[in-house]
């Protein structure tokens, strides 16, 4: 007998840094996601295998109760250390499902390749929530730290526009007739979204409150384009702004300064995946560029 749970991947399209400090964000929940399967097991042991979305075996391990319940502090990070971190904070919030089990034999399965950046953790994380009756906010919160909005976009099938405070998650309604000229194009450059909040912190000014009302004006601008030239206008305002704040280049600016379009930069700059709006399918030019990542909207957004 097995019981599975599913989490979106995920987009952040807009609020990106700002959200950190109240800022409005607007996600979008992706096609893609991670499983996990439960079946019970004994010897007080979690038998544990993740596969990758071509399904080859990527991690496999065993994890006594004891490390879970005992968690030790280890000095080099690694995949199983992590994971018993996350495992050790849910039975902080909830023992019954180590104190009540003889065992478990867990499986979980991407339907993204795990470079993408699409939420390898945040779908592992609302999953293991999810089977251990608690909050996922506050799972995040006590594991890896982070804003948020990649939970609640793990948790809802529609665009979101989501408020750290009290991890606020609002459904918005975004369906524009240019759709078919948006598209993602994956940069292949993993991004440590702990290392870009740091660059962050230490860029951000006294201008705070007047950044994150621009921020918010820019979402609503974003959100609500009734054509494709305001969409990319309100688009580029919002790259331009983050740009200013970050004292870096836009991606477009360092990579693409020849294309005939708008790209903006989704989640922690410089890496995974880029949105890219063109009047042409813009294939044949990343490609040329070394880039053979490119999907469409209605490929990616759920």
């Amino acid at each position: 007998m097995s019981t599975t749970f599913y989490s979106n991947g995920k987009l952040f399209i807009s609020g990106e840094y700002l959200v950190l400090d109240g800022a409005d964000a607007f996600a979008l929940p992706t096609k893609f996601g991670q499983n996990l399967i439960v079946e019970n097991a004994k010897d007080k042991i979690i038998d544990w295998k993740s596969y990758d979305y071509d399904n080859t075996l990527w991690f496999e391990n065993t994890i006594s109760f004891d490390e879970i319940i005992n968690k030790t502090d280890s000095e080099i990070e690694t995949v199983k250390t992590t994971l018993i971190n996350i495992l050790h904070e849910a039975y902080l919030l909830n023992p019954d499902f180590i104190n009540n089990s003889d065992g478990y034999k867990i499986t979980t399965n991407l339907t993204f390749p795990r470079n993408w950046g699409l939420g390898t953790s945040s779908t592992l994380i609302n999953n293991i929530a999810q089977w251990t009756k608690i909050n996922a906010f506050t799972l995040l919160r006590n594991s890896f730290g982070g804003s948020g909005y990649d939970i609640a976009c793990a948790q809802n099938d529609t665009p979101i526009l989501y408020k750290i405070e009290n991890n606020n998650v609002e459904p918005v309604d975004f369906n524009p007739d240019f759709t078919k000229n948006i598209f993602f194009v994956y940069l292949n450059k993993k991004q440590n979204s702990k290392a870009a909040i740091h660059a962050y912190n230490k860029h951000k000014d006294q201008n705070l409150a007047k950044s994150v009302a621009e921020n918010n004006k820019i979402t609503n601008a974003i959100l609500h384009a009734k054509t494709l030239a305001e969409f990319a206008k309100a688009v580029e305002r919002h790259e331009n702004h983050l740009s200013d704040i970050l004292e870096i280049q836009t991606i477009k600016e360092k990579a693409f300064p020849d294309f005939n379009g708008t790209i903006k930069s989704l989640g922690a700059w410089g890496g995974d995946f880029v949105m890219v709006i063109s009047k042409e399918n813009p294939a044949a030019y990343f490609q040329s560029k070394g880039y053979e990542t490119i999907l469409t909207y209605e490929e990616m957004i759920l």
